[in-house]
């Protein structure tokens, strides 16, 4: 099979450069997917991607497509002629759906059917149609128009290569003539160049000043960054979305370093880096401690002769962003952070639920609530509570909201705040994310649960329930983040009594007849969701919801010791045991004895058992004392054997009704003594 090299490349105007990786990597799966589809073979397929260009390099391209042979079924024989073998309406409509004759449709087997060779076609005739579908299906959320023509795309497209090894595949796509001719760089090489082979696609652009390879840009820019902090004693901030977004944006990357004024670090830098990241597309600068440098990198698109210039209009256009920061923060400073609460009264939170000051005193409350029962100071997380949203009416905060918390940290501590107060005003929206960052405070801690339970409880309270992909209040991130900091910092905390409070707090607001079992299943859903992504058996879950445990961190506990004990040997015997005697029981209602007679204990398998669960129980006392589930299972694995012996020997419903009854009260205490872990009968 003869192949060749494919290389098609679309030229355009600048595209989206927070969309450009998006749109060649799905350039190359339409492409790819179109290959496959045509049954065309290739040995590798790759993308290239700048600024003005998005492309595709197949390497080894079969020339034409295989033959192929389609077959189609048809009715069956019997029914295709009637009994003086004429073809009947069945027959008669598979062939015309087939364009050919009744005499040229096989008739061998049980239907009637139809093979058709098809011919392979060359690539080159099916290659421009497979490119324009895949440019068609990339992910554009709004195209444009240009000139006077109909066509749409991101962008106006400027100049079309396509070749299958040094030959041009003549088609019109987008606008444009396919031919051998690409441009440079828009200043070092504004001038067309000619693409030889696709091979030497990447080389003849290097030449014209364009790193084609979207990957190798990414590096250099990565590489050189690095190389320039060190030079300043500092480590720079490389966010992967602006690495890829600042990659997008350049052909030919030339970091620079700049600087700005040092009375400028008086802002928090937080504000300064968010401002020179989102807004200007720079790599701000780190010392070894963590602080802000007053210099920071910009990647220019361009080999300048005098880089100083590129560097003074950097820090020109920088400066008034900067002063703009120090305003708000100065200006925000001027008056105590909790005067802001006055302005949130008339900021609603939810038109049902009341204003943002009206839940910042619920937090408030419900906080200290919650540090009295974690170990935290009452009075502080109160505290924090109240000035919690205070942020949310400052300068700095209306202008860069990606501070909220931030900025009330820093003004708490310019206001006297003790240090876990303002750090708890960060700290309340810990989790920001799926594995971010957890509060460092028990106040924050208590801050954090208390505006994430308010906000659960509130919004169920109204019946604005989270369904499918739509959870506008991001209900399901909140109760996550209830279960991390439970269960990774280890606090232990009743839900169900803190909830009835929060519930208490809303009085009228809320409808509140099933509100404390409707969050608390929603919460608990959430931790069987976090296990199954953790592979655990959704059994083991089951095994200990069936308690009903109200404190996640003993409900983890719980479920890692069980999924130890699943491990086991004796583990599946005893879980069928189990689910035996629950079974005995539920039908024994009624004819259970309140305890155990030693003196009705007849068949020595019995005996042997009532000695082995007494045993149990004394071993068992102090490992429930202090939570030793995992131990307290691995102890009562001694059991299999006298359970496995007293249910060969032993017959639980005994004519005695004392005996039975006695029967019945050893094998709940057995049951009880597994259910103060949890009911392992489920796991079978």
């Amino acid at each position: 099979m003869q192949t060749a090299d494919f290389l098609v490349e679309l030229g355009t105007e600048e595209l989206p450069p927070k969309s450009l990786k998006g749109l060649a990597e799905a350039f190359l799966a339409g492409v790819e997917k179109g290959l496959q589809d045509a049954g065309l073979g290739y040995q590798a397929a790759r993308y290239y991607a700048a600024p003005r260009r998005l492309a595709v390099l197949v390497t080894a391209l079969a020339t034409q497509q295989p033959d192929r042979s389609q077959q189609m079924d048809g009715p069956p024989v019997q029914a295709a002629f009637d009994a003086e073998g004429q073809p009947t309406q069945a027959a008669l409509g598979f062939a015309r759906k087939c364009g050919v004759s009744i005499e040229q449709l096989d008739r061998s087997g049980p239907k009637l059917r139809f093979v058709q060779s098809i011919p392979g076609q060359p690539a080159a005739e099916l290659l421009p149609a497979l490119v324009d579908t895949a440019l068609a299906a990339l992910p554009i959320p709004k195209r444009m128009r240009w000139a006077a023509r109909k066509t749409e795309f991101v962008r106006p497209t400027q100049w079309l290569v396509m070749l299958l090894g040094d030959q041009v595949i003549p088609a019109e796509i987008l606008a444009q003539q396919a031919g051998h001719t690409s441009r440079g760089h828009r200043f070092h090489h504004p001038e067309a160049i000619r693409i030889s082979t696709p091979a030497s696609y990447a080389e003849n652009l290097r030449g014209a000043y364009v790193i084609a390879d979207f990957a190798e840009r990414r590096e250099l820019i990565r590489r050189r960054v690095a190389e320039l902090a060190a030079t300043q004693q500092g480590t720079a901030i490389v966010p992967e979305a602006l690495l890829d977004e600042v990659t997008a944006l350049v052909e030919w990357p030339v970091p620079l370093v700049c600087s700005f004024e040092e009375r400028f670090l008086e802002v928090p830098q937080e504000a300064l880096i968010s401002t020179m990241q989102d807004n200007q597309k720079y790599f701000c600068l780190l010392d070894a401690q963590g602080k802000l440098l007053p210099r920071f990198i910009t990647v220019a698109n361009i080999e300048s002769q005098d880089p100083a210039q590129i560097v003074s209009g950097n820090e020109k256009v920088v400066r008034p962003r900067l002063t703009d920061a120090e305003f708000f923060f100065k200006q925000d400073k001027k008056a105590p952070l909790e005067q802001r609460n006055q302005r949130l009264a008339n900021v609603v939170f939810q038109a049902q639920l009341g204003s943002v000051f009206d839940k910042a005193q619920r937090v408030s409350s419900l906080a200290a609530s919650i540090a009295g029962a974690i170990g935290g100071d009452a009075q502080r997380a109160a505290r924090a509570g109240l000035l919690s949203k205070c942020d949310l009416a400052t300068e700095m905060v209306g202008e860069f909201p990606e501070l909220q918390g931030i900025a009330g940290y820093y003004y708490a501590l310019h206001d006297g705040e003790p240090e876990d107060v303002a750090l708890a005003l960060n700290e309340q929206y810990m989790p920001r994310g799926a594995g971010a960052e957890l509060p460092g405070t028990l106040t924050g801690a208590a801050v954090a649960l208390a505006d994430k339970l308010d906000t659960l409880v509130g919004i169920f309270g109204i019946g604005m329930l989270p369904t499918g992909s739509k959870d506008p209040y991001a209900l399901r991130r909140a109760a996550l983040g209830v279960l991390r900091i439970l269960i990774e910092k280890r606090l232990e905390l009743d839900l169900s009594s803190t909830l009835q409070t929060a519930v208490a707090q809303y009085a009228d607001k809320v409808k509140a007849d099933t509100l404390l079992s409707q969050v608390l299943e929603f919460i608990f859903d959430r931790l069987r969701a976090r296990y199954e992504d953790e592979g655990i058996d959704v059994a083991v879950y089951q095994a200990v919801r069936a308690l009903n445990p109200v404190s996640p961190l003993d409900f983890d506990q719980r479920v890692q010791a069980v999924q130890l004990f699943r491990r086991l040997p004796e583990a599946d015997a005893l879980a069928a045991a189990n689910k035996r005697v629950s079974n005995i029981l539920a039908k024994a209602e009624g004819q259970v004895g309140q305890q155990v007679d030693s003196g009705l204990l007849q068949e020595g398998a019995e005996q042997a058992l009532a000695q082995a669960i007494d045993q149990a129980e004394q071993a068992n006392a102090p490992l429930a004392a202090s939570r030793d589930y995992q131990r307290s299972l691995e102890q009562l694995a001694s059991l299999r054997e006298p359970i496995d012996a007293f249910f060969d020997q032993v017959l639980v419903n005994a004519d005695d009704l004392a005996v039975r009854a006695n029967r019945y009260a050893l094998l709940a205490r057995l049951r009880s003594l597994f259910l103060g872990v949890a009911d392992i009968s489920l796991l079978g």
